[in-house]
């Protein structure tokens, strides 16, 4: 994928978020049922569809790498490619080696398209296996479908 791939939709368009978006970002996070601790909404961008914001993603910073999370698309705006040019667009912003967890082989085949693979909690960057840790956790004690990657491309 290139810039060129990161069309939208017709009224749509990426943006950094700003401190009005804090609760439309929130809201699209706990509707997914991901983490809500982590929502700094200097590190998210977002898409928005006619004035309404649709979809967003953040880069976490940590020391040598960064994390690509909270990505969420609103149930009414999937299918639509918007989850695929907003992965394509934090990659391309990324500045650090990038990694991410998503739960099942659902996801994680859908990141591998863009290059991501599946790797160990042990070849983590310490950085993020303290992040990761709780999430391990719950993979070896009761086969949570947890599954680290590495962005190589």
């Amino acid at each position: 994928m290139n810039q060129r791939d990161l069309s939208l939709l017709s009224g749509c368009n990426f943006r950094s978020a700003t401190s009005e978006d804090i609760w439309s970002i929130r809201l699209l996070v706990l509707g997914a049922k991901l983490d809500p601790t982590q929502i700094k909404w200097q590190q998210f961008w977002v898409i928005e569809c006619d004035s309404q914001l649709v979809a967003c993603g953040q880069l976490r910073n940590f020391s040598g790498a960064q994390e690509l999370g909270s990505l969420v698309v609103s149930s009414a705006w999937r299918g639509r490619g918007l989850g695929t040019a907003l992965t394509q667009h934090l990659i391309n912003q990324a500045t650090q080696p990038l990694y991410l967890e998503c739960l099942g082989q659902r996801l994680a085949q859908f990141y591998s398209r863009f290059g991501f693979v599946p790797i160990t909690f042990g070849n983590l960057p310490p950085s993020l296996k303290r992040k990761f840790g709780l999430s391990q956790l719950g993979k070896r004690l009761i086969k949570v479908p947890v599954v680290f990657m590495e962005y190589r491309k």
